[in-house]
């Protein structure tokens, strides 16, 4: 088994004490269903022929078709496209959604593309998995480095090859094309909902609780600016060149405004159209891990924290908005130095939820107004935190692994329902 897929497999291992499940359940979850592979050749805009390795993982169908992202980067493999998929496949069940896991990516910078090429090489990737996805099949989705463009371009792509208008087949799409309100900043919005619920039980008040945020990207920006306006100091943040750190407090909204218009990560206020740098201190992606804060939100890419710096850790909170940002031994060490850590398979589902709420629009040709959508969301990921805290608190174990146990709940009734060893020897 892979490396990240065999890391992320003892998660599954520790929950699976908590539990009394099917032996066939445990077996059916330690192997993804299907993984497809693909080359993907891409006629650049030099004249030169490009070929990229393409990947999409079904790793779960038992409670419905699979769902996840689809991300671009350079560390995209099949090892990390499974332990992605495996992730989707819990955190799906984890907020009763009908769909199992799945996850897809590219291995490219996507940056060293231009508009031209990158939609080529999409509308490749999508004639590469055709037959692999669908509305009742596969359904992707944006993930890191990918948007609403890409989205409309693949469903665009899907559509042509059907010869008919087919929605329902990736979501995070443009509104103009079947896009759901709400999709573009529900990772962030569900993640600002579980720390919402969580942090005043837990005695934290926002003016007095300290943040610092790994990932400046959508869905750590709109954290960031979500909390800021709560009235939360976020003090940190960071992207893949590095940090920012003002232990006073930054103007997050001042912040974004710099970043977005100049791809710069600065520390500055604006008023207006003037923008002024203020005191700070420039860090790495490592030290920010490391601060003396009350709550950390990794919100980059998975191994963030590690044994090797586990023990360095100063927050008293971890709220993953990055998918596996910590690894199975980190989690050992952070369990057991009285860190709290809200697991990504809770706190980042609220992207794949107004997915979920994406695709049951295009089904039924019905679209919500974004309050409607945002109230459904904190619904969801309100009732699944109060219920994993129970869990939790009940089996007298992590925040993680009462989230897996929740899942594994879920994912042996689809199982069994469809009939297991027990069934057929009894």
């Amino acid at each position: 088994m892979s490396s990240l897929l065999s890391d992320a497999n003892q998660r599954l291992e520790k929950a699976l004490r908590y539990v009394t499940i099917d032996e066939d359940v445990a077996t059916r979850l330690h192997y993804p269903k299907a993984s497809l592979m693909v080359s993907i050749p891409v006629r650049m805009d030099n004249g030169s022929l490009r070929v990229f390795q393409g990947y999409r993982v079904r790793y779960d169908d038992s409670r419905g078709p699979t769902k996840g992202g689809v991300r671009f980067h350079p560390s995209v493999s099949m090892d990390e496209v499974q332990s992605l998929a495996f992730w989707m496949t819990f955190k799906c069940a984890v907020l009763n959604l009908p769909f199992g896991g799945a996850k897809g990516g590219i291995t490219l910078n996507p940056k060293e593309l231009s508009k031209f090429e990158l939609e080529r090489l999409t509308r490749g990737y999508v004639d590469a998995i055709a037959d692999f996805i669908g509305p009742d099949i596969d359904i992707p989705a944006p993930d890191v480095y990918t948007n609403q463009m890409v989205m409309g371009w693949m469903m665009d792509q899907y559509s042509i090859i059907q010869r008919k208008i087919t929605p329902a087949v990736v979501t995070g799409k443009p509104i103009s094309m079947g896009g759901s309100l709400g999709r573009e900043t529900a990772t962030a919005m569900g993640a600002f909902f579980v720390m919402q619920r969580a942090l005043p039980q837990l005695g934290q008040s926002p003016q007095d609780t300290t943040v610092a945020v790994q990932g400046f990207g959508n869905a750590g920006a709109i954290i960031a600016e979500l909390l800021y306006h709560a009235g939360y100091k976020v003090v940190a943040v960071s992207d893949s060149k590095g940090g920012i750190y003002a232990p006073q407090g930054l103007d997050i909204p001042s912040v974004r405004h710099i970043k977005e218009a100049n791809r710069q990560l600065k520390a500055v206020y604006c008023a207006a159209s003037v923008c002024n740098d203020v005191e700070h201190d420039v860090i790495t992606n490592e030290q920010l891990l490391e601060l003396d804060v009350d709550v950390l939100v990794p919100a980059a890419l998975e191994n963030q924290i590690t044994a090797e710096n586990a023990d360095r850790i100063k927050a008293k909170y971890i709220f993953e908005v990055a998918n596996g940002p910590i690894t199975s031994s980190a989690d050992t060490m952070l369990e057991e130095r009285g860190i709290e850590v809200f697991p990504d398979i809770l706190v980042n589902a609220g992207g794949v939820t107004v997915s979920y709420f994406e695709w049951v629009q295009n089904r039924s040709g019905f679209y919500w107004p974004l309050e409607e959508v945002n109230n459904r969301l904190e619904k969801s990921m309100t009732v699944e935190t109060e219920n994993i805290w129970a869990i939790a608190r009940d089996l007298k174990v992590s925040l993680r692994t009462a989230a897996y146990v929740h899942a594994l709940n879920r994912l042996d009734a689809a199982i069994k329902a469809k009939g297991t060893r027990d069934y057929y020897m009894n």
